[in-house]
C-alpha cells in the first residue's frame, strides 16, 4: 500500500490527508473544487510548520510530506490509489454516490473507507460491487492531534480488509478500535446523548451556557465543556448524528433538542460559521 486518496479536503480530510503525507504515502486529496483544495492545501502546510516549530517534525520532514501530497479537483487521478477514504460531508446519499463511483474508477482489491462518525457501513458497502473490502475508519478531531481511530466492520467486510485498516491505522501513529456496525459507534453512541444533555440542560434554563460548561470541566476534568465541544464539532453534525441514532436506535435519549434544532435552522452551526452557543472571531 503506497499510495492513498483522501475525498473532502473539509476539516476531516485536509487532518486524514495531513497524517497520511506525514507517515510517507503518496497522497490524492480530491474535492468537486479548487478554491477549497487550495485553501485546504495553505491549512495543511500551516499546520506541518506549527508542529515544525514545536519540535515534533524536522523543516526536511515538512518539505517531503508537502511533496507527496497532491490536489486535485478530478476523481479520476485516483485510479492508482490502494486504499480509499472517504470524508465528505456527513449525507448519506453523497457518501453513497462517491462510493459508487470511486468501485468503478479504482481497481478491484482496492478498499474503500469511510470516515463517516454515524451512517451503518453495510449500507455504503451496499452501493457498491465490493461491500467486502468496504470498511469504516473514523478518525477524531482534530486528526493529527488525536490518537483514536474508530475501525468499524460492515456485514460484507471481509478479514483481509479489516486487516489491511488496522494496518494503516497503526502505520499513521493512530490507536485503532474495532467496533460493530452501529449507529453512532462507540465514542458517538456515548458523546452525542451527553452533548445533546447540555443543550437540553441551557434550554430548560438549568444553568447559563458558562455554567454549564465550567460545571463539567471543573467536575469531570474535561479539558473543553459540552456546549463549547458542540460548537467545535458543529451543531449540524451533532444534530445530525443524533438524528441517526434516534431513527436507528429508536430510543428517546437520543431524540434532538429544540434548541438544537433551532441554532441550526437558524446557520448558527458553530465555530465554522463564527456563532453557535458561542460567537467566534473570524
Amino acid at each position: 500500500m503506497k499510495v492513498i486518496g483522501v475525498i473532502g479536503s473539509g476539516q476531516m480530510g485536509s487532518g486524514i490527508a495531513q497524517v497520511c503525507a506525514t507517515a510517507g504515502f503518496e497522497l490524492w486529496l480530491y474535492d468537486i473544487a479548487h478554491e477549497p483544495l487550495q485553501k485546504a492545501h495553505k491549512n495543511i502546510e500551516t499546520s506541518l510548520e506549527k508542529l515544525a516549530a514545536k519540535g515534533k517534525l524536522t523543516g526536511t520532514e515538512v518539505k517531503e510530506a508537502m511533496t507527496r501530497l497532491n490536489i486535485t479537483s478530478k476523481l479520476e487521478d485516483l485510479k492508482a490509489c490502494h486504499f480509499c477514504i472517504e470524508a465528505a460531508t456527513e449525507k448519506e446519499s453523497l457518501k453513497k454516490k462517491i462510493f459508487k463511483e470511486l468501485d468503478a474508477l479504482v481497481e478491484p482489491e482496492t478498499v474503500l473507507a469511510t470516515n463517516t462518525s454515524s451512517i451503518p457501513i453495510s449500507q455504503l458497502g451496499a452501493a457498491t460491487k465490493r461491500p467486502d473490502k468496504v470498511i469504516g475508519m473514523h478518525f477524531m478531531n482534530p486528526v493529527p492531534l488525536m490518537a483514536l481511530v474508530e475501525i468499524i466492520r460492515g456485514e460484507k467486510t471481509s478479514d483481509e480488509t479489516h486487516r489491511k485498516t488496522l494496518e494503516l491505522a497503526k502505520k499513521l501513529g493512530k490507536t485503532p478500535v474495532t467496533v460493530k456496525d452501529s449507529p453512532g459507534f462507540v465514542v458517538n453512541r456515548i458523546l452525542a446523548p451527553m452533548l445533546n444533555e447540555a443543550v437540553w440542560a441551557l434550554h430548560e434554563g438549568l444553568a447559563t451556557k458558562e455554567d454549564i460548561d465550567a460545571a463539567m470541566k471543573t467536575g469531570c476534568n474535561f479539558p473543553m465543556g459540552p456546549l463549547a465541544l458542540a460548537d467545535f464539532v458543529g451543531l449540524d453534525t451533532c444534530l445530525f448524528i443524533l438524528e441517526v441514532m434516534h431513527k436507528g436506535l429508536k430510543e428517546d435519549k437520543f431524540k434532538p433538542c429544540p434548541l438544537l434544532k433551532r441554532y441550526v435552522e437558524e446557520g448558527r452551526l458553530g465555530r465554522k460559521t463564527g456563532e453557535g452557543f458561542y460567537k467566534y472571531i473570524a
